[in-house]
């Protein structure tokens, strides 16, 4: 059971003494969160953000995220490890059911990796969290580099241990770095920064596929390497500051305002907007905890701010697991040669990579300037026209003929498309959709549906295409594309420029004229 702090924790809601802020005629306004009540003035007017702060924030967002590198190797190293584990000229080797189990049994763990998430996340921190997932993910590297060179069983068996262990990390690092983000960011650098978790997750495919091009022979180089990647990652975290929320949420308030006061480049003691930020944040959880019954955990499953964007979250991991994004991932090399790409398949995965890294880049600013709704709608349209290309590649084959590049630009402009919003989307929008107080929690029990879902397509992808063929298993994946523009158009709000307190407010519903409305079509101005 994943545990939240208990308002009995903390029996007195923390205050910090302010000055008195004049009220004006939309005083019901919902109350700035934490990361947003600096950069706002007394009539919730947005200050412009500093140089000097905003250098902080992405550097500290940044180096956060390096830790989410390794889980992105994690999750790309079966694309180039399958082919020589199951080559028969290997000295030892798996069988093809044993190497289904060692590309899939990561997303058995990886639900349990975000419930995990969730708990660590409250309990002991953001950054805590972040030195765990780098130390796990260490073992499992060094298991794979070291694993039996002369038993297939005990290879199986290690392999297997140190998957489930990386599936641990790859489904715990789904949510801490880009919460770690929302929490410390301006609004006009969260939609990029918490983009950073899809991007470094990118980095991490990236680097591996690319390793397994250039050491095509040797996994177990590859493991050695990705593992000194990891140590480096560790030492990095060390010299970030927690996140001053989650401090103030645990009553630790003279090291929640050191910590701000790194956060906003601000050197002062006692300093009027550090104050005012730490009690506005203060309040939040005051009231927060007020609302909450003494069956707290699951209890605030009924309340609209939760269950409306739990809810919406969970069909968007839907949209994203099933058009067959992450099988693409995890089967690169393969799917490229069911797909009749004509080239190398391993420098076919670099594409995929390469792309993925590319587009999240430039998603960064495309988020930033667009909104989320209408890269989303692009990208399910995108994906959709791929799809249904490689289907007709497979019942018309191109290979020979002077079209035989078709299946590749196909591919590569899925990857595309599918960065632009299904892919990174869910990811980056957990950090903005759910209340304060529950984010860690909503964050762990939403990554555990979308990895059950990740499982479950991955498992039984080779199954559906010696059943059914590639041909209708890209028809598929193509129609669930079809139907996700609409669940995007129909369902999906805009979060482009507005406070995390805002979005809350949102789906709790106005209770006033000054209660802001997300409307979908909505485009702020920042």
């Amino acid at each position: 059971m994943v545990a939240m702090a208990n308002p009995a924790d903390n029996p007195e809601p923390p205050t910090i003494a302010t000055s008195t802020v004049q009220e004006d005629k939309l005083s019901a306004k919902p109350l700035k969160s934490s990361n947003e009540s600096l950069n706002s003035d007394a009539n919730g007017n947005p200050n412009p953000l500093t140089r000097k702060a905003a250098i902080v924030q992405i550097t500290m967002a940044i180096v956060a995220n390096i830790t989410i590198i390794s889980s992105g190797m994690g999750l790309g190293f079966p694309s180039i490890a399958m082919i020589e584990l199951t080559n028969s000229t290997s000295s030892v080797m798996l069988t093809e059911n044993q190497a289904s189990w060692f590309a899939s049994v990561t997303s058995i763990l990886c639900p349990f990796g975000g419930l995990l998430a969730g708990f660590l996340l409250d309990k002991i921190g953001r950054k805590k969290t972040l030195y765990f997932i780098n130390i796990i993910s260490v073992v499992s590297w060094a298991m794979m580099a070291f694993a039996s060179k002369t038993d297939e069983v005990l290879l199986f068996v290690e392999l297997m241990v140190a998957r489930v262990i990386i599936g641990l990390a790859i489904g715990l690092s789904s949510s801490p770095a880009s919460v770690y983000a929302a929490e410390i960011s301006h609004p006009n650098l969260r939609g990029r920064l918490t983009l950073l978790t899809a991007l470094c997750t990118g980095i991490g495919m990236l680097a591996v596929y690319t390793l397994g091009y250039l050491f095509k022979d040797d996994w177990r180089f590859v493991c050695i390497l990705c593992g000194l990647f990891t140590l480096v990652s560790l030492v990095s975290v060390m010299p970030i500051p927690e996140s001053p929320s989650w401090l103030v949420a645990k009553n630790k308030l003279p090291k929640a305002e050191k910590c701000l006061k790194k956060v906003r480049a601000i050197k002062e003691n006692n300093h009027p907007k550090i104050n005012e930020e730490l009690d506005n944040l203060a309040k939040n959880i005051a009231r927060f905890r007020s609302n909450q019954t003494s069956n707290s955990k699951f209890a605030m499953l009924r309340k609209p701010e939760v269950y409306k964007p739990l809810t919406i979250m969970c069909t968007f991991f839907f949209f994203q697991q099933f058009t067959g994004i992450f099988v693409i991932i995890v089967y690169a090399a393969r799917f490229s040669i069911e797909a009749g790409v004509s080239i190398d398949p391993f420098l076919s995965a670099v594409f995929v990579g390469l792309t993925r890294v590319v587009t999240t880049i430039l998603m960064s600013y495309i988020s930033d300037s667009f909104g989320r709704r209408p890269p989303a709608l692009f990208s399910g349209f995108g994906m959709a026209t791929c799809m249904f290309g490689l289907a007709a590649c497979t019942v018309y084959p191109v290979k020979g003929t002077d079209l035989q590049w078709i299946p590749t630009f196909l591919l590569v402009a899925f990857i595309f498309c599918a960065t632009l919003g299904f892919l990174t989307l869910p990811f980056a929008m957990i950090a903005e959709m759910f209340p304060t107080k529950a984010r860690g929690f909503l964050a762990g029990l939403t990554i555990f549906a979308g990895y059950t879902m990740s499982f479950i397509i991955i498992k039984i992808y080779p199954a559906m295409v010696h059943t059914f063929g590639s041909e209708y298993v890209f028809l598929f994946f193509g129609i669930i594309s079809v139907i996700g523009i609409g669940f995007v158009y129909m369902f999906l709000p805009e979060t482009k420029g507005r406070t995390l307190d805002e979005i809350e407010s949102y789906f709790r519903g106005p209770v006033d004229p000054g209660e802001v409305e997300l409307k979908q079509n909505h485009d702020p101005k920042v």
